[in-house]
């Protein structure tokens, strides 16, 4: 076999020789990085601004787009797909998967040498674990890629676009022009994130409404012997009246001794676990390991493609008739752990495992072979040790007991003792957790026996509210109304955390915010059906009957948009019932934030919101302007923009990250053609203003294609030079007390030449020279002086990527500027990568 790299530097491409359809071929082999392609709005539909977010359910256009341009994954399976003339899928084996399939056969296909008479050239591999054995038996039995189930995934995609940026748009948009606390960047809505959330508020309101009730027990204790007494459970259990709780009490406490009623001993069995499915790994991860559920699904993701698991989404918890169960068991028989209960299993014979629930998906999850902490590291560890635990106890015995009961009269009231004695461990020696908790063997007696009181009291209690939900809980309710798949309950829940709407407490409780807690009474208020699991339930069926081939895809989609696209209307027209909610616990702009730059219209200070997404707000223009993200504002200079009279703020990411001024007008008003919202100064293309990519633009960027290098005049004297696409910084000329663009250009790159002085007694350049000029790229004096990194954090905004504007250079009619690699002899561009980091 030959290994390589494809064209875009992630996929590897393997290739051998072998047979197949008995005939001799050159097989090649390589994969992709999840969806190829991603469903989104084509042009202005994507642009807040100019559409009424009320389009986006019918008249908006959508088209399939890469998913990660930058790894240019449709062009790499072209490239290596052309001139090949069967094509075998071994895509993961569940909706996504399948959809994944045609996103492959629509870049693969048209390519790949032409079919003669009908053969038959695509071929899908379906398979549970990535083991020899199963490999082997997949190629063996190869099928075709299931239409259906792609298109149920198509029509999920469509839906929550529509439905959630309809709603997201309208509800972000209209608070965050009210309010200035509300400390979310987004207003999310998702017809499965908002229901998930629903059941987090729904305790919360229940915790809030609880009304302690105060109650009282008898308690009772006898001595068994010497020097061991028994404690007894009153039969009443509690009362909740005081008086009827003494008068039991008085009814009892001159009472010497406790007379035996009845006594019973029956052998009980505590059942082995049923055999492991995606939803109960994630609810034990969450509750007993401290694993959030997409923390937990990634592990387990990375554990299945490393061939320690079998395909970690599944809903099936019983193995098929046919499943070689002794298999994985003997992967596991030396391991220093478990070795002894595996052999002793083998050699004994296993236990046939519970009869579970059968999806017809995928088998449960197993191990598939043996691995040691070191091997995989403590998280993965951790996961994979529970899931080879509860494996070998689905092939276990059930734990034995012994329950002996003791019923006692004291007076006229009757008590009771309970004891357990474990008679066989069975699977709890592999789950210890699970064992049968030790409690004290009880004496042996008989009906008519008596034993001496030695304690009767009376105990006040309260009744406790109910504790936030846990993951593990919210799971558990997910699954039980049909919100989400198992592959995307983790997200949904993790969007909910993200978006500022939950935080996760100790114990992984899940306690909602105010905005959470607005949101979901709000839509209770305008229209419960948006918050409440049952009609993402119904829309969840209609999908799976799309799967099945028993539903029309282009019907569920127009019936359900309908339905929403009246909800969004009757929603946008009701939003005052939210907006009470919302003015009750949140600040008006107006209101929050403190003073930092003037307004260009009315020359008043703006207030500075720090609360995500931060922004500026001029109360008297009743103006909002958003700032760039995930760094810190503050005034720069005093100065003002030369178009609008703003005055410039500064951003910056930190003392070893990138910073740049920006305009608050311009960013959120682009002033000429080339520039997009959320450009700061450095990427102006204004030809004299003082702050722009004019005046301070370098030369382009050495690692990516559109960004031009920019001197960050505030940097001093640690001098920085920064991509204003990227995140690469060049640290230079430190101790330096001035650096200035020239108007002059490098003969050789034609890159702007920098002008430093330096003071005398800390000046590095020969001769105790202070002033030089020169590039940055091939002046040998200078690169010595330069040292490139990457920005200590990155707003998306400094991403390059295709549609940006593509200027290389500084706006003077100069010819554009390249990369110093282009026209720079071998050894000097060494010298420049050497400091690269």
């Amino acid at each position: 076999m030959s290994s390589r790299k494809g064209l875009n530097g992630t996929c590897s491409v393997h290739e051998y020789t072998g047979t197949f359809a008995g005939q001799p071929v050159r097989f090649k082999m390589t994969s992709v990085c999840g969806h190829v392609m991603t469903l989104d709005f084509l042009g202005k539909y994507n642009k807040w601004d100019k559409v009424d977010p009320a389009e986006l359910f019918s008249q908006a256009p959508t088209e399939k787009k890469e998913a990660n341009p930058k790894l240019n994954m449709v062009k790499f399976l072209q490239v290596e797909g052309k001139g090949c003339d069967y094509i075998v899928l071994w895509l993961d084996c569940d909706k996504e998967g399948e959809n994944i399939c045609f996103e492959v056969l629509d870049a693969v296909l048209p390519i790949m040498n032409p079919t003669h008479g009908g053969e038959k050239t695509v071929f899908r591999a379906r398979f549970s674990s990535i083991t020899d054995t199963d490999i082997c038996a997949a190629m063996a039995r190869l099928g075709e890629p299931d239409h259906n189930e792609a298109l149920s995934v198509d029509a999920r995609q469509e839906l929550d676009l529509r439905i959630g940026c309809a709603f997201t748009r309208f509800q972000t948009k209209y608070f965050q022009g009210k309010y200035g606390n509300l400390d979310s960047s987004l207003i999310s809505f998702g017809p499965c994130q908002t229901p998930t959330l629903g059941f987090c508020v729904e305790r919360h309101d229940k915790i809030q409404s609880f009304k302690p009730e105060t109650y009282w027990v008898l308690q009772a204790k006898v001595n068994a012997d010497k020097d061991r007494s028994l404690l007894l459970d009153w039969d009443r259990v509690r009362v909740f009246d005081r008086e009827i709780a003494q008068m039991f009490l008085n009814m009892t406490k001159l009472e010497k001794e406790a007379q035996v009623e009845a006594t019973s001993r029956k052998e009980k069995a505590k059942q082995r676990p049923l055999a492991l499915n995606t939803v109960e790994m994630l609810r034990v991860a969450s509750s007993s390991l401290g694993m959030g559920p997409q923390h937990a699904m990634q592990t387990a993701e990375r554990l299945y493609t490393q061939g320690y698991i079998s395909y970690p989404r599944t809903e099936t918890t019983h193995y098929p008739e046919n499943f070689d169960l002794k298999g994985p068991l003997r992967q596991q028989a030396n391991h220093p752990y478990w070795a002894d209960t595996v052999k002793r299993l083998l050699t004994e014979g296993i236990n046939r495992p519970r009869k579970g629930h059968d999806a017809g998906d995928h088998p449960p999850i197993t191990p598939m072979r043996s691995a040691t902490e070191a091997e995989l590291g403590s998280e993965a560890w951790r996961l994979y040790e529970y899931i080879t635990r509860h494996f070998i106890a689905t092939v276990s015995y059930d734990c034995k007991y012994l329950q002996s009961t003791i019923s006692f009269r004291i007076g006229p009231e009757h008590f009771t003792c309970t004891g357990k004695t474990v008679i066989s461990p069975g699977f709890t020696e592999i789950m210890p957790w699970q064992s049968v908790p030790l409690e004290e063997s009880l004496p042996t007696c008989q009906r008519g026996d008596t034993f001496a009181v030695s304690e009767i009291k009376m105990l006040e209690k309260q009744t406790n509210p109910p504790d936030y939900l846990t993951e593990a809980e919210l799971i558990t309710l997910m699954e039980k109304h049909g919100i989400g798949t198992d592959a995307s309950i983790p997200v949904h829940i993790n969007n909910i955390c993200q978006r500022n709407y939950v935080t996760v407490e100790s114990g992984r409780r899940l306690k909602p915010t105010n905005l959470g807690i607005v949101l979901v009474h709000g839509y209770y208020k305008i229209d419960a059906e948006l918050v409440l699991p049952t009609i993402r339930s119904a829309v969840e069926k209609q999908l799976n009957l799309i799967a099945q081939g028993k539903a029309d895809y282009r019907q569920v989609l127009g019936h359900t948009l309908d339905v929403f696209k009246r909800k969004f209307h009757y929603f946008v027209d009701s939003i005052a019932g939210m907006d009470e909610l919302m003015e009750v616990s949140f600040s008006p702009l107006a209101a929050t934030g403190k003073p930092l730059s003037r307004c260009g219209k009315c020359h008043r200070f703006m207030k500075y919101i720090q609360a995500k997404p931060s922004r500026l707000h001029c109360s008297h223009c009743d103006e909002t302007y958003t700032l760039p993200q995930n760094g810190t504002i503050k005034l720069y200079k005093e100065l003002r923009c030369p178009l609008d009279d703003f005055e410039l703020v500064l951003w910056s990411s930190g003392s070893r990250g990138k910073s740049y001024p920006l305009c608050p007008y311009c960013a959120n008003h682009p002033p000429f053609r080339d520039m997009k919202k959320g450009m700061g100064c450095n990427e102006c293309t204004h030809p004299t203003c003082q702050h722009s990519l004019s005046m301070l633009g370098i030369g382009q960027c050495v690692e990516c294609e559109s960004g031009v290098l920019v001197l960050d005049p505030t940097s001093g004297p640690k001098w920085k030079v920064a991509c204003n696409k990227c995140n690469v910084v060049a640290h230079c000329f430190e101790n330096a007390y001035r650096v200035r663009v020239s108007v002059d250009t490098c003969s050789t790159c034609e890159a702007a030449l920098l002008a430093v002085d330096f003071n005398k007694a800390k000046s590095p350049l020969p001769g105790d020279e202070t002033q030089h000029t020169g590039c940055v790229f091939c002046d040998p004096i200078f690169q010595e002086l330069v040292e490139l990194k990457h920005a200590a954090s990155c707003h998306p905004m400094h991403r390059g990527g295709p549609g940006r504007r593509q200027g290389r250079g500084r706006a003077r009619g100069r010819r554009p500027t390249v990369k110093p690699s282009a026209r720079r002899p071998k050894d000097k561009m060494s010298a420049l990568a050497a400091y690269f980091v």
